[in-house]
């Protein structure tokens, strides 16, 4: 395995969790997770050494999930319900306060319009900054900060003002 390859796997877990945030689904994440890998690798031209290869993958997976939207919408399929049974093993009063928690925020991040729920996915969730994002979306950093506002509003409004 090569250095790309290694960076490609060592991204995996947050390509997972945007996913997640993308499709809502845990199956559909990894079904989009596989794309964009698979697209990484036949495009590996593309991506110049120096730059960013989280941005440049993110950036892939937004593109998928688009191209993938906008099937399923064609094809009059919805994505899959989450699976039950997920979290189930975890003990403690603290453990199912978590869960809880994290239901209620990613219930409130599901809720938000797709261009808000990406943006806080980008800054909030995945570490980039404002400019590394509004490459990503390929939008103007201005543009990304008012997502980012209406979404953070939007999240304190739903979860009430008080994140655990």
């Amino acid at each position: 395995m090569n250095a790309f390859e290694r960076e490609i796997v060592e991204l995996l877990p947050r390509l997972r969790r945007l996913g997640r945030v993308l499709t809502r689904a845990p199956a559909d994440a990894d079904d989009l997770v596989q794309l964009t890998v698979e697209r990484a690798l036949a495009r590996r031209a593309q991506w110049r050494a120096g730059t960013r290869l989280d941005s440049w993958m993110f950036r892939i997976m937004k593109n998928a999930w688009i191209d993938e939207s906008r099937a399923r919408a064609r094809r009059g399929e919805v994505f899959a319900p989450e699976e039950e049974g997920e979290r189930a093993g975890a003990d403690g009063a603290a453990a199912m306060e978590a869960r809880l928690a994290a239901r209620e925020v990613e219930g409130a991040m599901a809720r938000l319009p797709p261009d808000q729920r990406i943006a806080v996915a980008l800054v909030l969730v995945e570490g980039l900054s404002y400019q590394e994002a509004a490459e990503v979306l390929e939008i103007p950093p201005g543009t990304l900060t008012s997502r980012l506002v209406r979404g953070r509003a939007a999240l304190l409004a739903q979860i009430g003002g008080a994140v655990r």
